[in-house]
Parts: C-alpha cells; structure tokens; sequence
C-alpha cells in the first residue's frame, strides 16, 4: 500500500505524487482511492486502492533505474515487424505493460523509424503518448525540469 507524497507511475498516463486518500462513493459503491496528480499535463486521478496493484501502480524507478532507461535509449533499435497494424499493437502492449524500460523501448523505436521513414499519424501520436509517460516518470525519478527531462531524451538520440 502506498501513502501520500509517494511517487507512482500509474500505466498508460505517467508518473504522478499521491497527493490524498480519501473515501468516495462512486456508483453506489463507497471506496477508498489515491488521488494521484500527474505533474506533465496537470491532471489528477483516482485509482481504487484495492484495485491499485491490478491496474499496475508501481514504484517510480531509481538513479540505476534511470541510468538503464537512457541506456535503452542509446541501444539499436530492437526488430520491428514491417506490418504498421502488427508494429502498433506491439508496441501498444509494451506502453500498457507499465514497465518503464518497455516505454523506453517504443520510444527509441518510434523515435529512430519516424528518422528513417517518418510516421503514420497513429504512430506518432503513440510516440508522443509514451514519450510524455517516460518524461513524467523521469521528472519524478531525477526531480528535473520536465524540459530538461525531455532534452535529455531527444539528445541520447543525437
């Protein structure tokens, strides 16, 4: 169980601050939820706390951590399949998985192809989606900037 002020990326949106737990009733149904703020867009949310380990709440990564994802980041790209419906699901499970190093591997995928053969709409618009979920997590894990976050991605590329 999780308490207030810790870190958390919560799947598909990012890493965000438990600011509160409080007691709602939603549908009939009184719970108990962290009130998650998510600093890279400004956006809170609530996550059922009995539910927070199936959605895939976890831990925001540490300094080894974040020294494995630039790592990732710098690597070849891994093989993608030429079929862009096969390539979009694949990588949509990976961004879904939650696993931060998962997330780093679309986005050096994403990023090296759309350098290569651009990208569909679809496709980047998923790039940006999973770049914004590694920057919130990095922002959190390095208390930088989030520009500062995200020049450090853009620049293991160069």
């Amino acid at each position: 169980m999780f308490k207030i002020g810790d870190k958390v990326v919560y799947p598909m949106h990012g890493a965000g601050v438990i600011e509160a737990i409080e007691e709602k009733e939603v549908l009939g149904e009184r719970r108990q939820y962290y009130i998650l703020r998510l600093p890279v867009g400004d956006m809170k949310v609530m996550i059922p706390i009995n539910n927070g380990a199936g959605v895939g709440l976890r831990e925001v990564i540490d300094s080894e951590g974040v020294k494995k994802v630039f790592y990732i980041l710098r690597q070849q790209s891994s093989a993608m399949s030429p079929n862009w419906n096969r390539r979009y699901r694949a990588n949509l499970e990976k961004i879904k998985s939650g696993d931060v190093y998962e997330v780093a591997e679309v986005v050096r995928n994403l990023m090296k192809r759309d350098r290569e053969k651009g990208l569909s709409s679809g496709e980047r618009k998923m790039l940006e989606n999973a770049r914004q979920i590694l920057i919130s997590e990095l922002v959190l894990a390095t208390e930088l900037e989030e520009e500062k976050a995200q020049s450090l991605v853009d620049g293991a590329f160069a």
